[in-house]
């Protein structure tokens, strides 16, 4: 019995630490990526985090788009943004505590951004 009930408690607290940390994910977060011809895109996230919903807003050159379906698993998540053309760009990334790993598939070309906490 007391095995049982420490394993259920054990398993409980994980699952808390698990939300507690991807809850860490909401806030704005800023980076850039480096197009083919070498120019910088500069990137800004807004995120809002709800149990295993994602969701907020993608910022690029002046232009802001919702952030669709977005879904969380532990400490990964993935979403994808539709641009005013129509094109729909799907996002995986992974909440590091301090920064966010984000790789982006813009009509099959990937690209990788590091994204820094620009406040909370």
């Amino acid at each position: 019995m007391k095995k049982i009930l420490l394993t259920t408690a054990s398993l409980f607290f994980c699952l808390v630490i698990c939300f507690a940390a991807i809850e860490g994910l909401a806030g704005k977060w800023s980076g850039s990526i480096k197009t083919p011809d070498g120019n910088d895109i500069d990137l800004t996230y807004i995120f809002k985090v709800d149990g295993a919903k994602l969701t907020g807003t993608a910022i690029s050159q002046g232009i802001e788009i919702p952030i669709d379906s977005g879904k969380v698993n532990g400490n990964e998540f993935k979403f994808s943004v539709t641009n005013p053309d129509g094109v729909t760009i799907p996002h995986k990334g992974k909440y590091l505590g301090d920064s966010v790993s984000i790789d982006l598939d813009y009509q099959g070309t990937n690209f990788h951004s590091t994204l820094k906490r620009v406040d909370k």
